[in-house]
């Protein structure tokens, strides 16, 4: 069976097997269960059942297959698109909207509105699962990301992101007090027992570089703008966290949900590129939304 990822981890305590690789893989246990039924999970390189109780100091093995494409069906749901031409649009996405399918969301996700808007006229670089997605941001946070409406499109903006031309603008609150701006050069990779998480690691990393300037300090809390340079996997989140600043309701990265704050304060405000096309320079910036202006409020109180 053709596989995407294997990784190995040695047992810290004795535990059932299907425990042991949910804890250490990220996923779910039942996922586990059928890892270990299709023989996909090894203890020192022998096929073992899912009741097995593994000892301390055996390795365990796993292999995660390819994910299974699946039919995306377009779906009404309505769109707060902030530009569009026959070559892309930028939408304004809301928290809480996942951007494209994947295991657990396969209705009601960015890509399934776009299908409906679009119909056929989006780029097809990505595959099914992601038609017209040139960028993502994460399902909590909200903001603008562009979508490519045929493939010209979509190489041309994908070598700005590659180039470092491309503008991404972010604003958020994070925990604790930062007085200075700052750079965050730090590489990011999977993190080695958790593979739903990302962490700053000199292993199976790629470059990563953040800046961030101060808006205005609170009790506890900092107001910020941050750019990207790169474009990694919950970079803003990794790096802030890094350095002891965690996005503010970050319950992966952070330090849990703050009073008056549903899911990571982060919002995407702005987006800048040349038009694949046409050559102009086209800027786009959103309001902050209702959560994060209210979360302000709170805390500056």
């Amino acid at each position: 069976m053709k596989t995407m990822e294997r990784f190995e981890f040695s047992a810290e305590h004795i535990d059932r097997l299907d425990k042991l690789v949910a804890e250490n893989s990220g996923l779910s246990r039942s996922f586990a269960v059928k890892l270990i039924e299709k023989g996909l999970v090894t203890v020192n390189g022998k096929p073992a059942d899912k009741k097995y109780c593994a000892k301390v100091g055996e390795v365990v093995a796993v292999e995660i297959p390819d994910a299974q494409e699946v039919q995306i069906m377009p779906e009404n749901i309505p769109l707060d698109i902030v530009y569009e031409d026959s070559d892309l649009l930028v939408v304004n996405k809301p928290k809480g909207m996942v951007v494209h399918p994947a295991a657990g969301h396969y209705t009601g996700t960015l890509v399934n509105a776009l299908m409906f808007h679009c119909g056929d006229s989006l780029s097809g670089i990505n595959g099914e699962i992601r038609p017209g997605i040139v960028h993502r941001i994460d399902k909590d946070t909200s903001g603008l990301l562009m979508v490519a409406k045929n493939d010209f499109a979509h190489i041309g903006l994908s070598e700005q992101i590659k180039e470092h031309s491309f503008t991404r603008e972010y604003q958020t609150v994070v925990c604790g007090c930062i007085k200075d701006n700052g750079t965050v050069n730090a590489p990011i990779g999977r993190h080695k027992t958790d593979r739903k998480k990302m962490c700053v690691t000199a292993e199976n990393s790629r470059e990563a570089i953040t800046h961030y300037r101060v808006i205005k300090n609170f009790a506890g809390y900092t107001h910020l703008v941050v750019n990207l340079e790169t474009g990694r996997t919950h970079q803003i989140r990794v790096h802030l966290s890094y350095i002891g600043h965690p996005v503010a309701g970050d319950e992966v990265y952070g330090n849990g949900k703050p009073k008056w704050l549903c899911g990571q304060c982060l919002h995407a405000q702005k987006v800048a590129f040349v038009h694949p096309r046409t050559g102009r320079y086209m800027e786009f910036s959103s309001e902050l939304p209702e959560y994060f202006v209210k979360f302000l409020r709170e805390i500056d109180k």
